[in-house]
Parts: C-alpha cells; sequence; structure tokens
C-alpha cells in the first residue's frame, strides 16, 4: 500500500493534481486527529531538548508545505505572518536561520489558536493550488508534495513519541488516550515461546531501493547495490520485556564488560537500570505507555532502548546486533503487514508466533541494527535545501529498521532507514539478536 494516489510521471494531469489533494487531506487530517486528545496545556511543553511541543510539530508541517511549495509557485501568496519561517524552521540553514531546536517550549506566542489558524490558512493555498496548478511547474510541485506528505507522517510518529515523553513526566501518570485497542492478555514469561534462529547463507545481495519498481523512496534509500554477506542467523522475534527483565536481574546494568565504552559512560551518568518509562511499583515492574502507566507485558517486545542497551543485551545473551543488509535480506520477501498506529494500540503487543518465520519485522518497534547511518554507493543529495533532509546527518547515527507502532502503515517500505544517536531511547526502538552462520 501507497500514500501516494498514484506514482509520479513525466504526464501530470489536473486530475492528479486532484487526486494528491485528496491524500494531501487526509495526510493532514490525521495529523490533527494525533492532536485532538490534548488539553492546550499540553501543546506548549518541551521535555527534553530532543522533544519539540506539540504546537511546534504541527506548525512546522506546515511551514513545509508554505516554504517550499507555496511560496515558490503560487502567484500571489501572501504568508500569514513572515515571522514563522524563523519559529518553524526545523533545521534548513540553507533557507534561512532556524530558531534553536532545544528553546521550543519557550515561545508561547503565537498561540496553539493562531498556530491552526496557520495550518488553515495554508490547507486553503496548497487546495487552490492543486485545483488550478501552473502546467509548467505541476512536476516540482507533486514531487515537493511527495515528499512532503511522509514528512508529515514522520511527523506524526514524533508527535506521539514527544507527547508520551512529555506525559510521562508527569507524576499522575496522565493517560493520552484511555480507548486504545487493547493487546493480547499478558502472557507470564515462561509461557513465551523459546527464541528461534533462521539461517541465511552467504551470497551477495541487493540493498536499497529499486527505482526501477517505481515509488516513493527517501534519498538515503538510494543508491541499490550490490553487497555480501556472510551466511548468518536471524533470531524469529524481537527481545521481549521478559528476556530483557532477565538481563537486568543477572546484573546487566552493573556488568561494564557487556557495553561499549561509550554505553556505560551513558549509564553510569545517566543512572540507567531499566529502559526508559520502567518504574517499580511494590516489587513488580511497570511502564508508562500512551494508555497510562500498567504492568509491563513479560511477552511484547522491549522497546524504549537505546542502541547502547541493546548492543549490551546481545552481548550477554552471546549474540549481536544485524547488520542492515542483513535485516534488508530477511525483510524483503515478507509482506508490509504489522502492529502500526492503524491498529491503535500504540504500544507493542505479543504476536501470534507463526513456527520457522521471521515474526514482527514490521511494526511494534524501530529495530536497532548494528549498522552506522552512512551513505549507500552513489547516494546523491536532493538539490538545493531540501538536501539537507537527510544526507547533513550521516554522522554518530545508528540505523533502524521496521518501523512501529507509532508509525503509519502506508509509510513503511523494506529499504526505510531510521536513525538516531546510539543513546537515544524515547523512540519506540526495541531489536532482534543475530548470530553468525555456518560458513
Amino acid at each position: 500500500m501507497s500514500y501516494a494516489p498514484q506514482p509520479l510521471s513525466d504526464t501530470h494531469d489536473l486530475e492528479q493534481a486532484k487526486a494528491w489533494l485528496d491524500t494531501y487531506r487526509r495526510v493532514r487530517a490525521a495529523t490533527e486527529a494525533i492532536c485532538a486528545p490534548l488539553h492546550k496545556e499540553d501543546y506548549m511543553v518541551q521535555s527534553m531538548a530532543d522533544v519539540s511541543p506539540p504546537k511546534w510539530h504541527i506548525a512546522h508541517v506546515t511551514w513545509f508545505f508554505e516554504a517550499f511549495i507555496l511560496k515558490p509557485f503560487q502567484s500571489g501568496y501572501q504568508t500569514l505572518d513572515p515571522a514563522y519561517d524563523h519559529l518553524f524552521n526545523s533545521y534548513y540553514e540553507t533557507h534561512g536561520v532556524p530558531f534553536p531546536r532545544a528553546e521550543r517550549g519557550s515561545i508561547s506566542r503565537p498561540t496553539v489558536d493562531d498556530v491552526y489558524r496557520y495550518r488553515a490558512h495554508v490547507d486553503r493555498a496548497m487546495q487552490a493550488l492543486l485545483e488550478n496548478p501552473p502546467q509548467e511547474h505541476l512536476p516540482e510541485i507533486l514531487r515537493r508534495l511527495e515528499l512532503g506528505l511522509p514528512h508529515e507522517q514522520q511527523h506524526q510518529e514524533l508527535l506521539l513519541m514527544d507527547i508520551k515523553h512529555i506525559l510521562a513526566q508527569n507524576p499522575l501518570c496522565p493517560a493520552y488516550r484511555d480507548d486504545l485497542a487493547p493487546g493480547l492478555a499478558p502472557a507470564p514469561a515462561q509461557e513465551v515461546p523459546p527464541l528461534g534462529w533462521l539461517d541465511y547463507p552467504a551470497g551477495i545481495r541487493e540493498i536499497g531501493h529499486d527505482a526501477s519498481r517505481g515509488g516513493f523512496a527517501y534519498d538515503n534509500e538510494m543508491g541499490r547495490h550490490r553487497q555480501f554477506v556472510e551466511a548468518f542467523q536471524m533470531a524469529d522475534r524481537p527481545v521481549t520485556n521478559g528476556e530483557f527483565l532477565a538481563f537486568m536481574q543477572d546484573g546487566g546494568y552493573a556488568t561494564p564488560e557487556h557495553w561499549l565504552a561509550d554505553g556505560w559512560a551513558t549509564v553510569k551518568a545517566e543512572g540507567w537500570r531499566a529502559p526508559l518509562y520502567w518504574v517499580e511499583r511494590d516489587g513488580a515492574w511497570h511502564h508508562y505507555t500512551l494508555g497510562g502507566l500498567v504492568p509491563v507485558d513479560l511477552s511484547a517486545p522491549v522497546c524504549h532502548v537505546s542502541f547502547f542497551e541493546a548492543d549490551a543485551y546481545a552481548q550477554w545473551a552471546g549474540a549481536r546486533l544485524p547488520t542492515e543488509a542483513e535485516w534488508e535480506t530477511v525483510a524483503q520477501e515478507l509482506p508490509l503487514t504489522g502492529n502500526f498506529v492503524d491498529q491503535d494500540h500504540l504500544q507493542p503487543v505479543a504476536a501470534v508466533r507463526a513456527e520457522g518465520t521471521p515474526g514482527q519485522m514490521f511494526g511494534d518497534v524501530w529495530e536497532w541494527t548494528g549498522s552506522a547511518y552512512r551513505p549507500y554507493p552513489g547516494f546523491r543529495k536532493l538539490p538545493g535545501s531540501l538536501g539537507e533532509y537527510n544526507g547533513k546527518f550521516m554522522s554518530g547515527q545508528m540505523v533502524l529498521r521496521g518501523g512501529c507502532c507509532a508509525t503509519p502503515a502506508d509509510h513503511i517500505r523494506a529499504t526505510y532507514r531510521n536513525f538516531f544517536p546510539p543513546e537515544a531511547r524515547w523512540a519506540f526502538s526495541g531489536f532482534r539478536l543475530a548470530r553468525d552462520g555456518e560458513a
């Protein structure tokens, strides 16, 4: 499934533009639906430097369409407030001067109502543009729209990540929503089937987006290339909360030999002793979810762990994290099904296991790989300011794959490369294990 009404081609007519307008409306409505349960007080909070206030998110994705589509291509377009170009620019240094990320929570004006007026203003202008587009610019307008829509979907996931972090700081543990879809009944750790291992032979694989098949992909997925992969084994499911708890109980957070040097330094500096959002109450572990504080489901995939924690667990378990080439080798033949935002759990859930096949490769948790975020052979940044979208971050980050419970289902594909710094934990991030195979 794709969010796009049809692939872009060299022929762009008015009907295609109107089809894209329908998709634009659907994506924009999904963002506002995520924000609907919030109170106005929630929109302002910035709980750490990496978290943006919800008000900023809904303004920034609006700014993206204004800055990169309306201003260049809509004759006579008038912005609602010229200052918004500074306030809501995220990191596009070639476009202008972005407002400092860590200070986004200090801006009380424009108000939440002002920001929604801004969204409505831009939506009206986008409707007018796509209902009567300048034919000479239509191909470029639709190419930028094809980037802007998944950009907004990325921010839909970021909104849920950030809302969760914001509300988790409150000692009352308020629920974002109290009507989330339930998962399977939690199973005791001893009822979870043992981890299974699947064998994959050595060989030359093709990795990355295949442009000849069409469809949207980010520039960091481009440059499909051959890569030799040694024989390996992949776990048939992600590591569960129960299995991670065994690592904790065995002194995992107190044993430096399991950890990379930077990871161990972070453990000591931050006082980590459990995944993010875990708290011990009356001798039992609970964790904060978007549905409030609940007992940890030992059968569900562990979530909100950093690359450092995932790697330490793998060391403890006598395994390792898969490379992204190994992960894509396994995933590329699988259907794009899983626990996405569409299932409305907004939390990883235990899955019914299919014997002999890899489970939960898509959805539930983003899976850390052992691969640094670097360009593929032949990588080329997009021209102009949009070239800052991905390429400038190819340093000091690790790759994650597969999407999560907060990812829109039509946003994910087997070649999708997410990336975060190795210490990051507020994403819906987990992992599965890999091992070297027999040559």
